[in-house]
């Protein structure tokens, strides 16, 4: 079973969530809170595998949630995917920084709900489809804070590179498997070696490297 953690001040919100993940077989709430610090408290008591995060909550906001539970001072990192009702860039850049294994726009509907979980527990990410590449572009536009990819501690390989094009454009390792017919597990492979050449702790930070690297443009 998938364990979850929900945290949305909203309440309704936390009940439509835990009724479309309660109601899958490999899905279990095992929590829901209406704040940050709730949030944090329970995450570290509980360990769930992924926490679903709305951005705007009292005590601390979901963006913070993230950075204390999958940012980079994390001893033992969770799962996040931040859900939120607000399309900004700013948010999805932070989130991604902060450690978000997703980024999910409310409105993005059940399947997606399920689907995003999913990814997260499994190690894929999965950002709304609407707004994948217009947000991963912000990393490299002038309208985004300015920050140097860090260089990799050594090449990447042809084949690693196509990988992490796709992965800039929203691709699932499924998807990055079927496009360059590759195994899911030759797929997995590549990404944890682009990860440790240059320090990234998710594909999403992957995404933004790309991206930041003008490697996709």
């Amino acid at each position: 079973m998938i364990r979850v953690l929900i945290a949305d001040d909203q309440e309704m919100v936390r009940m439509g969530f835990r009724m479309i993940l309660d109601a899958q077989d490999d899905i279990e709430v095992v929590a829901d809170v209406p704040d940050g610090v709730s949030a944090v408290a329970k995450a570290r008591e509980l360990r769930p595998d992924v926490c679903l995060l709305d951005i705007r909550m009292p005590g601390l906001d979901g963006l913070e949630v993230t950075r204390q539970l999958a940012g980079p001072g994390a001893a033992d990192p969770l799962k996040v995917v931040v859900v939120t009702t607000f399309d900004l860039d700013e948010y999805v850049h932070t989130a991604l920084q902060n450690g978000a294994s997703g980024f999910l726009l409310k409105d993005a509907g059940p399947a997606l709900l399920i689907e995003a979980v999913r990814a997260a527990d499994r190690g894929d990410a999965l950002v709304s489809p609407q707004i994948t590449v217009r947000l991963l572009k912000h990393f490299n536009s002038g309208n985004a804070t300015k920050r140097e990819a860090p260089a990799p501690s050594e090449p990447l390989t042809a084949r690693e590179m196509d990988v992490v094009k796709a992965a800039a454009q929203g691709l699932t390792n499924t998807e990055i498997g079927a496009e360059l017919f590759l195994s899911l597990s030759t797929v997995k492979t590549h990404l944890a070696s682009v990860q440790g050449k240059i320090g990234a702790r998710n594909r999403g930070e992957i995404a933004a490297w790309a991206w930041r690297s003008g490697i996709v443009d």
